[in-house]
């Protein structure tokens, strides 16, 4: 029996047969649970309390502006990955629409700003696992518990998207339940304590409220970005052009509500409790105070599922650009290769999830978020710098959207601490340092 000579082929698959992209297995619903898993997380359950321990009860304006900002973003996101829907997200887009350090720059960023988020959402999830079943807690079995959820996680993820996917819709459904419980629960208390806890509204631990005010609104804008998430897998997104744009922005339509919600019922009943228990478990602090008594189990069971559905997705999307720099040879072309199956970048996967390993074991969650924010900030601005180079054929929104994402970025970007700012820097010059190293290797 004959095979036809004319039959093309399969652009997926590689040399012998080996696949080179990913399968387009996720829809319009699993691409928003997607991203709402990769919001709807750490963002509540830990960022809120640290952005109303930098600014008092005007994190709910934090909310807004970093609302704002995570949208013009999100335009920037979609109709890129629209266009041009890869694994890898904004390393892609720098390198198709800038240059090539530009494109380094993005995925060195990403790289840096998600595993230290990882490593955050890995500790909260021991510190409320703790407090859950009532253990006498410590810096060993804290640390034990989060190095465990990631091994478990890094694992689930080398079994491909579609046993991911339909483990994080499970996940964000009891985190949206248990959230809607501490919000209805809650109510009660916020009126009953009046005005009082929201005045004054604007504050500041030292400085300018104002400058307080704008690293808060960083530091919530963090708690946004999971929505990059769906453009990062854009690869394995049916109908990308369409589901896309779609997706990003019902996710953060969905987020918004809920933060602002769970912000003003946690601010209006908790007041200076709130704040003070940021390094503990914020919202279950709070939770203990309602009328209703099984609340505080519910949100925290909620944080757990939350935190576990973040680095669930942090990890499938730190692999699909480690997965992208690694077929461009920016880190070892090892990195670049899928499995046989062609579901898994199986190299990838354990790279990000050994990286993760290694900062919880080191990592501090102030001090990770803060350099989250600064390190997605320099990320999302080469997303709308690259935004602004689409043709008029490729755009799906006006180019000022775009130019007002990026002035938004690096605006508050600058209001980051200052010592978390230097040493955000300092990490970005290092990956620049290996960029030019690597470039005069492949020429060589």
């Amino acid at each position: 029996m004959s095979t036809r000579k004319d039959a093309a082929p399969d652009p997926t698959l590689g040399a012998a047969g080996r696949p080179t992209r990913l399968r387009r297995e996720v829809g319009l619903f699993g691409a928003v649970m997607l991203g709402l898993g990769s919001i709807i997380g750490s963002g509540v359950f830990v960022s809120l309390a640290v952005a109303a321990e930098v600014t008092g009860p005007a994190v709910l304006l934090a909310i807004g502006i970093g609302g704002v900002v995570a949208g013009l973003n999100g335009f920037s996101s979609a109709q890129l990955a629209a266009n041009h829907p890869v694994s890898g997200g904004t390393y892609e887009y720098g390198y198709r629409y800038l240059n090539s350090w530009f494109g380094f720059t993005a995925g060195w960023a990403f790289l840096v700003a998600k595993s230290a988020s990882a490593a955050t959402a890995a500790l909260a999830f021991a510190g409320y696992a703790i407090g859950l079943l009532g253990l006498a807690g410590s810096d060993s079995l804290r640390t034990g518990l989060a190095l465990g959820l990631v091994v478990l996680l890094t694992s689930l993820v080398l079994l491909g998207m579609r046993r991911s996917n339909m483990a994080n819709t499970v996940i964000v459904s009891i985190t949206l339940i248990a959230l809607g419980v501490f919000v209805v629960a809650g109510l009660p208390s916020m009126f009953a304590n009046g005005p009082a806890s929201f005045t004054p509204f604007l504050r500041a631990e030292s400085g300018s409220s104002l400058t307080a005010l704008l690293y808060a609104s960083a530091l919530m804008f963090v708690a946004f970005t999971g929505y990059g998430r769906i453009a990062t897998l854009g690869e394995e997104v049916v109908e990308p052009r369409v589901t896309i744009p779609r997706a990003v922005i019902a996710a953060l339509l969905v987020t918004a509500v809920v933060y602002a919600l769970v912000a003003a019922v946690a601010v209006g009943a908790g007041g200076e409790l709130f704040v003070s228990s940021v390094n503990q478990d914020p919202l279950v602090v709070v939770a203990r105070g309602f009328a209703f008594g099984p609340a505080a189990p519910i949100v925290a069971l909620g944080a757990l599922t939350a935190t576990v559905g973040v680095l669930l997705n942090l990890v499938v999307g730190l692999s699909r650009v480690a997965l992208a720099m690694g077929r461009r040879r920016d880190i070892p072309a090892l990195f670049g290769r899928l499995d046989a199956s062609g579901t898994s970048p199986t190299a990838a996967v354990i790279g990000v999830g050994a990286v993760i390993a290694v900062l919880v074991a080191v990592g501090d969650v102030r001090v990770t978020w803060s350099l989250s924010a600064f390190t997605v900030l320099i990320y999302y601005s080469i997303t709308n710098l690259a935004a602004t180079r689409l043709g008029a054929d490729e755009r799906l929104y006006p180019r000022w959207l775009a130019v007002a994402g990026l002035i938004a970025c690096l605006g508050l970007a600058a209001f980051v601490e200052w010592r978390v700012l230097l040493v955000g820097c300092g990490v970005l010059a290092l990956g620049l340092v290996w960029h030019a190293v690597a470039l005069r290797l492949q020429r060589s």
